[in-house]
């Protein structure tokens, strides 16, 4: 977008689309374990796959219903014929069995196109199915891979907070060792000793969220947390790309799954328009039925037996109080929303691929600040600890100079995670297939 920062290493070329499964591209043999596992077993994965099933199967039923139809039948009924409802009163009524088979065959002219639009319209919405299917792959790829980032990061945070403590423990340590030797009094530890109990207590919610990321890293691969595990990911096995292939943003809106859906629907509902067109004229069918009826069997297939008709069939609406109208006004007033939708869901996606690529470039200056921000704490607190140790300095400026320290370092490795978290959301954005890529590519 204009006056946003650029993101760094990212190629937008067409011919450096990622294919197949880009989160190899992130380097975690354990993610790409476990996003075998949920493509496998995710159950809204299954639903869509069932769902676009659903979609083809009515779709072919459409189509088949404009091929000629034939049918067959056959019947032996035992029938007794009332004579007096003839006026003939007086005579038995007798019991008759009679015997048949015959066939008919009709066809639909479709001399104004309706039966050709809802194929049409079918077709489309199988379609738009099949997208629907292709965006539950991407976003369920996209969350396995946030999930496991989430894992890592949360554990690279406790690591720190581990290292914040150890530290911690060395200044008390520090102190307690200088009021024993008289350079402090014996109340110099109680900030130190403090200050170890607060960063402690930033463990147990840390557990918590590690549990939390665990348990729905669980429910998106489709496993019962009680008996399976979530992998301890580690921050350090995720590679970042050198370079990030994607689509031009121009071709993007022909590849994203939620695009070409939004755009088979309006391709659907503008069929539909022709569809309650065509019902405001009249219909043609050709009609052709055949049978052979007989009171004995051995007199079924004779030629006395047959009889046929054969001829067209025409109807035509006359008077239905405006429903046939009001439908074709209806089929427009959908086409128009959905053409509404279709705009929006472009304007989305391209709002979302601009976030992602302006939070890629603040992610690189953030790192690059934070990175510089901790070494410089880091000499800081080690001339205030040599210079405490020596009785140059007060206990304070070394608690002080280690709190800057210990949140830096907090600061960076969550900077670090989320950079990582806005790779795969580039490419969840920019719809990257997620089919299996052939040799040589990610």
């Amino acid at each position: 977008m204009a006056g946003d920062a650029a993101a760094p290493a990212v190629a937008l070329t067409p011919e450096k689309r990622t294919l197949g499964a880009w989160w190899r591209g992130l380097g975690s043999r354990q993610l790409d374990a476990v996003m075998d596992q949920a493509l496998a077993d995710n159950q809204t994965v299954a639903e869509a796959i069932a769902a676009l099933d659903k979609a083809r199967e009515q779709a072919a039923s459409v189509r088949g219903g404009t091929a000629p139809q034939v049918n067959g039948s056959a019947s032996a009924v035992e029938e007794r014929i009332n004579t007096a409802a003839f006026g003939f009163t007086g005579f038995p009524s007798p019991t008759i069995h009679l015997l048949s088979v015959g066939a008919a065959v009709s066809y639909d002219l479709d001399l104004f196109g309706g039966e050709r639009r809802q194929v049409e319209a079918a077709s489309a919405a199988a379609e738009a199915q099949r997208h629907r299917a292709d965006a539950a792959y991407i976003t369920l790829t996209g969350n396995v891979a946030m999930a496991a980032l989430r894992i890592a990061a949360i554990r690279a945070q406790m690591d720190a907070v581990e290292a914040i403590i150890a530290d911690d423990r060395r200044n008390l340590d520090i102190a307690d060792r200088a009021a024993a030797a008289g350079g402090a009094s014996p109340s110099a530890a109680t900030g130190p000793s403090a200050q170890l109990s607060s960063d402690q207590a930033l463990l147990p919610p840390l557990a918590q969220q590690l549990a939390q990321a665990r348990h729905n890293l669980a429910l998106l691969v489709g496993k019962p947390t009680a008996v399976w595990n979530a992998p301890a990911f580690d921050v350090g096995e995720f590679a970042i790309p050198a370079t990030i292939p994607v689509e031009l943003p121009a071709s993007l809106v022909r590849a994203r799954p939620d695009i070409l859906a939004a755009e088979a629907e309006l391709h659907a509902d503008t069929a539909r328009i022709g569809v309650e067109t065509a019902n405001l004229y009249p219909d043609i069918k050709l009609q052709a039925s055949f049978a052979q009826m007989a009171l004995k069997p051995g007199s079924l297939f004779s030629y006395g037996a047959s009889g046929w008709s054969i001829g067209p069939q025409l109807t035509a609406p006359i008077f239905n109080g405006g429903r046939l109208k009001a439908n074709q006004r209806a089929a427009e007033a959908q086409a128009r929303a959905s053409l509404a939708q279709y705009r929006q869901t472009v304007l989305t996606a391209f709002t979302q691929v601009a976030d992602v690529l302006t939070a890629l470039a603040h992610d690189r200056d953030r790192i690059a600040a934070l990175t510089a921000a901790r070494d410089t704490a880091q000499k800081a607190v080690d001339d205030v600890r040599n210079a405490f140790r020596l009785g140059g300095g007060p206990l304070i400026d070394l608690v002080t100079q280690q709190r800057q320290l210990d949140r830096t370092r907090l600061d960076l490795v969550q900077a670090q995670s989320q950079q990582l978290m806005d790779i795969v959301e580039l490419y969840a954005v920019t719809a990257t297939d997620w089919r299996e890529s052939p040799a040589g590519t990610p």
